[in-house]
């Protein structure tokens, strides 16, 4: 059995993860994903979830910041 790309046509990693934002794969993995073992492939498929939660917890982090930064502050007397 092969196991198939996960890629979905969304090429743009992520500056701090080095995450792919389409497949979650790294760019190595992305790069040797043709000469990968099937339970490598396995084992990187595997890994998504977790990657996910990293992704959006980093997207969260940054949202936030941002928001504070445009958030004017209030000044009291």
């Amino acid at each position: 059995m092969t196991i198939q790309s996960p890629c979905i046509d969304i090429c743009k990693l992520d500056g701090k993860t080095g995450f792919c934002l389409g497949c979650l794969r790294t760019r190595d993995e992305i790069r040797a994903w043709k000469t990968m073992s099937d339970d490598v492939r396995l084992a990187v498929i595997n890994e998504r979830p977790g990657r996910e939660a990293i992704l959006k917890s980093e997207t969260e982090t940054a949202t936030n910041a941002q928001a504070a930064q445009a958030t004017p502050e209030t000044q009291t007397s």
